[in-house]
């Protein structure tokens, strides 16, 4: 028999996508038996228009104004009648299939603890062609017995939520990363089903991507995430770039060949993944070629920014028990961000 599957999100002013949304939970070939959403105070009318799916889903709106996405998430779940929890976002294109391989496993009769998703970038501009292949890793570059599933499209069984305490409230950004390295310290590994895919849309402005990446980073920092990634980053940036400019200009030009060589060598996968992403059809190809080690380095910089905030703020909260949040662990976890390339 197979079980009761909720289908839960969190959603802020998005009046614009929700219909999207709603329209294709409501094409699934597999229905769930719940879906809960949580407002965190739209203003838009995002409410309004969720109501008129009332008489045509099994569907529930809860308004919690103020809610930050980790308190949303599991207010949804608390909500939810159903053993299965399946995790997505607003502002996705979700295919047909999607709930049906996500859930498949337990439908099946196995019992896993969680199955990991995947997402996909669905980019309308060359510029948003050029932002996913910088920073989304493509289905073939992905270790199933390392990716750490985006909540935009995974599913885990409720006592296993219960198990690791929920989503991480105390945290802005960066909680499904907390949230999924609890699950494989604590519980155990994600089934993979890299056929429940969900599609998104890249940030459409240099501008708001710098944002989003200074906020992944203000997050890392928090829950003192990716530590020595961020000190390898501070490194090249801090010591190694100055040092080879200083000898470029002291001793041999040659030197400014290896800044060359080394961006090159950074901007090779993005480059890699261009090839293989759908055009948009929109301005020159090239163009989006050279739009890689701008957004590198956008990218990088929005880190840098960001990551020390965290830091403070965690020092700031050195006395709160949550920001400890391995000391229960067996052991030290990693993994790779299925939201982005860290």
């Amino acid at each position: 028999m197979s079980p009761h599957v909720a289908v839960i999100a969190t959603v802020l002013n998005e009046a614009e996508s929700i219909r999207a949304l709603m329209d294709s939970l409501a094409a699934q070939t597999r229905a769930p038996d719940e879906i809960i959403i949580v407002d965190g105070g739209s203003t838009d009318g995002t409410v309004t228009i969720l109501q008129e799916y009332t008489d045509r889903l099994p569907l529930r709106v809860l308004s919690l104004p103020g809610a930050n996405i980790s308190q949303g998430r599991n207010a949804a779940i608390r909500a939810a009648r159903s053993d299965i929890i399946v995790s997505t976002d607003a502002g996705v294109r979700i295919p047909p299939d999607w709930l049906a391989h996500l859930v498949a496993p337990w439908d099946r009769g196995e019992n896993p603890p969680a199955v990991a998703g995947f997402f996909a970038p669905d980019p309308r501009t060359l510029f948003e062609w050029a932002l996913a292949a910088t920073t989304l890793p493509l289905v073939e570059e992905i270790d199933p017995a390392r990716f750490l599933p985006s909540s935009r499209s995974v599913a885990f069984r409720r006592d296993v939520w219960e198990r690791v305490g929920g989503y991480p409230e105390w945290l802005a950004y960066s909680e499904d990363v907390v949230f999924d390295l609890r699950i494989r310290a604590l519980v155990g590994e994600f089934a993979w089903a890299p056929d429940a895919v969900v599609y998104f849309r890249p940030r459409p402005r240099l501008r708001a991507f710098f944002r989003q990446y200074r906020n992944y980073a203000f997050g890392d920092g928090q829950a003192d995430l990716w530590r020595m990634r961020h000190a390898i980053r501070y490194g090249t940036y801090l010591i190694a770039f100055p040092a080879l400019l200083a000898l470029g200009w002291g001793i041999h030009p040659l030197f400014w060949a290896l800044i060359l060589l080394g961006m090159a060598l950074y901007c090779r996968r993005p480059w890699w993944r261009l090839q293989r992403l759908p055009f948009p059809g929109t301005g020159a190809r090239w163009r989006g070629y050279l739009w890689v080690p701008v957004l590198r380095v956008v990218g990088d910089v929005g880190k840098m920014v960001g990551y020390p905030r965290g830091l403070w703020w965690r020092w700031r909260h050195r006395h709160d028990p949550r920001v400890y949040w391995r000391r229960d662990l067996p052991k030290r976890v990693g993994g790779t961000s299925g939201g982005r390339v860290i």
